[in-house]
């Protein structure tokens, strides 16, 4: 009897390969969100900091993710992984030593978050452009909702196990650790093997970039749909930098920002669980009717929520938050074109993330001058309005679950 359900595409040995190598990484990076905020109050005590940090990170990203998109489609996508985690390794491994040393500061964490975050942007496109290489078309959205499914696991018992880590050893043993999960993952993709993929002939590299940028610009569904992540991470960012101080304060500060992390991974088990079985028919418009749901842990936290109240909201929003990815991942793949998959999704991962740094920075800024609740408030009722709105729009709701490839404008040879 074949295997059947969200575990199917396990059953293929190149998914296996990828799984394994991702859930490798993701056991690391499962605790690195609380270790990191709390690791840089420890140097720095303002959510200015916090927030100065978490936007080099996000900068570097967003400035490499068209690069990134080139090379995915141009280089073979496991070698691009393979650099990508070599490079996280080293940099998590140089960020626990300083950890360990004391001697690690505010300016070596902008550089640490630059080179990461630059690692992340290349590697992003590669890795969601070799999904569909290695699983059968009928498997795929399965394949997605596994690979969230298995990130969200980890994801309820990486915070807690963080808070608590923190608590006994310090923040430098979560980063040796997060060092060591890309040194594994990196040992699984190497011995994935694959077909060669048949790729269009190197073109100029502006050239490449302007073809990508045609390929979003055709498409009223992705043109419309970035737009609505970009302001859903803006307001999301409010949520993620002034949340830890404010448990610092009204809370235990690391162990109870980890407890809601963690029922956050519970909320996106239940999530991805829940998009491997659901195919709606318009799946980008049901995506964004979900994503609503992301005000609730924002406002929330405008008046602080008991906890339990708080870990609740946060279970929701996770939730509708993987659902909704699920759904759009598996449309973007079925819709674009292999060949230049991987430039459609840098497009994607830019415009979705551009607006977050000036989040992280401006936030903190806001709730100084008008005060945590009316800031967080705010970026609630933006964000609720924004997704539905896009929900709605006519060339987001004509998408539907069928949506096949179509032709590239500017590689009709393309493989």
């Amino acid at each position: 009897m074949g295997v059947t359900g969200t575990v199917a595409p396990l059953a293929e040995r190149p998914f296996r390969l990828l799984w394994l190598g991702r859930v490798s990484s993701a056991v690391g990076d499962a605790l690195i969100p609380v270790a990191l905020a709390f690791a840089v109050l420890s140097v720095n005590h303002s959510a200015t900091a916090l927030g100065s940090v978490l936007a080099v990170f996000t900068l570097a990203r967003v400035a490499f993710t068209l690069v990134g998109g080139v090379v995915a489609d141009r280089l073979p996508r496991r070698t691009v992984m393979l650099a990508c985690d070599g490079v996280r390794a080293v940099v998590e491994a140089f960020t626990a030593a300083m950890l360990f040393s004391h001697n690690m500061t505010l300016p070596l964490f902008f550089v640490t978050g630059a080179a990461f975050g630059a690692a992340s942007a290349f590697f992003g496109p590669a890795s969601d452009g070799l999904v569909p290489q290695t699983v059968s078309a009928e498997n795929l959205q399965r394949a997605n909702a596994l690979l969230g499914l298995s990130r969200n696991s980890l994801n309820v018992v990486g915070p807690a196990a963080s808070g608590a880590l923190i608590a006994v050893a310090g923040t430098a043993w979560v980063f040796a650790v997060d060092s060591a999960s890309f040194v594994l993952s990196a040992f699984f993709l190497l011995r994935l093997r694959l077909p060669a993929h048949a790729r269009a002939a190197p073109n100029n590299f502006l050239h490449e970039l302007r073809d990508g940028f045609r390929e979003v610009a055709s498409r009223a569904w992705v043109r419309a749909s970035i737009i609505g992540f970009a302001i859903s991470n803006f307001c999301l960012a409010a949520f993620l930098v002034l949340g830890p101080p404010i448990f610092m304060r009204h809370f235990h500060g690391a162990r109870d920002w980890g407890f809601v992390s963690a029922w956050g991974g519970i909320g996106a088990i239940a999530g991805a669980l829940a998009s491997g079985r659901i195919r709606p028919p318009h799946p980008v418009s049901a995506c964004f009717a979900a994503s609503v749901l992301i005000a609730v842990p924002i406002a929330a936290l405008a008046r602080p929520l008991p906890l339990i109240a708080m870990a609740a909201a946060w279970t929701v929003a996770s939730a509708s938050i993987t659902i909704g990815n699920t759904w759009w991942e598996t449309t973007l793949q079925r819709g674009i074109p292999a060949a230049v998959y991987a430039r459609v999704r840098s497009y994607d991962i830019l415009v979705s993330f551009v607006f977050m740094p000036l989040g992280f920075i401006s936030f903190p800024l806001i709730g100084r001058e008008l005060g945590n609740g009316a800031t967080l408030l705010a970026a609630a009722f933006v964000v609720a309005l924004s997704n539905l709105a896009v929900a709605f729009v006519p060339g987001v709701h004509e998408v539907t679950d069928t949506h096949e490839p179509e032709t590239p404008r500017a590689h009709a040879h393309a493989a």
